[in-house]
């Protein structure tokens, strides 16, 4: 069996997992983090992107309204490169409580978040989608912000600060614990499937949804979560300048962030207990529209082009096993000493908005137990843009593309413009990069798949690209292309209406009488 041995081993690589890593690095802290499938693969990169202003809990928690607030303003300073700082709107529409809309500003400046009236017109001259039933519009400093080049810079910033390490693929199965300390993970390679001892001083558990699942592996059951599945839909163009949010009690379909050339509409909340199970439904793409519309008719006519769900791990509270909405927006840092185990924390709950906070405070624990002195820095120190990490935005392709017009680098993916250099590039330079790098990976770091088309002509021709390249051999890359092109799917499903039925009608027939993809075996 091999053995690793680091510092600190974090479990789950998500923003908070990789928050705590670069924060442990910069106080000199080596870690190695570890997923069972990849960077963003759960909640990090299931969500809508939003930069929480602390507005859509100003009213009903103001705690947590307010460290939206200062986290956002303090990754603006520091990750300006990850965030769009595109402001935002609370509206209501003729049918919603006008005294909910009446106490919003109330509630907004003993959160100490910045909130300004706006007239019904002054607000549609601002948004020209808003409907004329408009009723109440408040500013607020929301943003977006991009959080797959959030976590692929914290780990390439990590591994170039003291070479702490990432691997992918890789699931914890159990602890050695002597004398009440966990002496090594006990791994597995989920791609080799190599087992593997990770010998550790100190283990994070940061692992989202399943933190509870991890905790347990260790004989700790104190960490209690709900699971809060949210589903999302893309559209394909952008609707609105900024964030508009409905001016109401949190529901369904009642924000429309932008992201980049695209918008996202959600979310939805249903209670699941398989965090595994995340296909969003026909259902929920429906709910969401049709709440959404009151807000935005254009919704009505709107071409989306793909529906995505991620589950929220929740703190439990009363009445939320049926309601995830009745659940804390918190955080809770188990240390475990209460079970049993020194040397072992959960980070649970919390927001996309707070994971830098989370790290912080997982981090200053964690430096405590090994005796290190060291303050957090990642309220001061700037994020660096690392190499292959920057694909993820739109239009960092076309740009870098268009810049060096070299008519000899093909274009693999026309809808987001990415160049074959970039997929190069990522395989060999970004944080998490393999020798035999899934589709879903690269996508993962890039825009491929992203675009209109989910993926009907760049799935072939990046993985013709790799096939030449070397890096796919025998029918290793078309089983990657369909187990690509069929994630893929699940999300344009529920959309399958207008002008995305053609355009899957054609993918299908590409993949399946072109490359053949109905006839690969499963086990390829």
């Amino acid at each position: 069996m091999k053995t690793l041995e680091t510092q600190v081993l974090v479990i789950g690589g998500g923003a908070t997992g990789a928050g705590v890593m670069r924060d442990l690095a910069l106080r000199g802290i080596e870690c190695l983090l570890i997923d069972r499938r990849d960077l963003n693969a759960g909640a990090s990169g299931g969500n809508h992107g939003l930069l929480h202003s602390g507005g859509r809990y100003a009213v009903s928690d103001t705690e947590t309204a307010a460290e939206c607030r200062i986290e956002g303003d303090i990754l603006k300073r520091v990750a300006p490169q990850c965030i769009d700082d595109c402001g935002g709107l609370f509206v209501a529409v003729e049918g919603d409580d006008a005294e909910f809309a009446a106490r919003f500003p109330a509630a907004c400046a003993a959160a100490g978040i910045a909130c300004a009236p706006l007239t019904p017109d002054a607000a549609r001259a601002r948004e020209p989608a808003l409907p004329d039933t408009v009723i109440a519009a408040y500013t607020v400093p929301d943003a977006t912000i991009d959080p797959f080049r959030l976590v692929l810079e914290h780990v390439a910033h990590a591994a170039a600060l003291n070479g702490s390490r990432y691997l992918p693929h890789t699931a914890v199965e159990g602890f050695e614990i002597k004398a009440g300390r966990i002496v090594a993970a006990k791994a597995r390679d989920l791609r080799s499937g190599e087992a593997l001892r990770i010998a550790a001083r100190e283990v994070v558990n940061a692992g989202g949804a399943w933190a509870g699942r991890i905790a347990e592996l260790a004989g700790c059951a104190d960490v209690k979560l709900v699971g809060s599945k949210g589903t999302l839909i893309i559209a394909n163009t952008r609707l609105s300048r900024g964030v508009i949010n409905r001016l109401r009690p949190p529901g369904d379909g009642d924000i429309l962030v932008p992201g980049g050339t695209v918008s996202i509409l959600g979310t939805s909340s249903v209670t699941i207990h398989n965090p595994d199970d995340l296909a969003p439904t026909i259902e929920e793409v429906d709910r969401i529209l049709d709440e959404g519309a009151a807000m935005l008719p254009v919704l009505a006519q709107t071409r989306f082009v793909r529906a995505f769900a991620g589950v929220r791990p929740l703190l439990m509270a009363v009445g939320a096993e049926a309601d995830g909405r009745k659940a804390s927006r918190g955080f809770t840092l188990y240390d475990h000493t209460g079970q049993g185990v020194e040397n072992l924390c959960t980070i649970a709950g919390g927001k996309l908005t707070t994971f830098r906070l989370m790290a912080e405070k997982t981090a200053d624990l964690v430096a405590a137990r090994l005796g290190n002195p060291a303050p957090c820095r990642t309220a001061t120190v700037p994020l660096p843009s690392g190499p292959g990490a920057g694909w993820t935005a739109p239009g960092a392709s076309a740009r870098d593309w268009t810049a060096r017009a070299d008519a000899t680098d093909t274009i693999l993916c026309e809808c987001e413009m990415v160049a074959r250099s970039t997929v190069d590039q990522i395989v060999a330079t970004a944080p998490g990069h393999e020798d035999h790098m899934s589709l879903a990976a690269i996508s993962r770091r890039s825009r491929i798949g992203k675009g209109a088309c989910q993926g009907a002509f760049c799935a072939m021709r990046v993985t013709s690209h790799l096939y030449d390249a070397g890096v796919y051999n025998g029918a290793e890359g078309l089983g990657e292309m369909r187990d690509f092109i069929t994630e893929r799917y699940k999300g344009v499903r529920p959309v399958l209406w207008g002008a995305q039925m053609p355009q899957t009608e054609l993918a299908e027939i590409l993949h399946t009488g072109l490359a053949g993809l109905d006839m690969v075996e499963d086990e390829a």
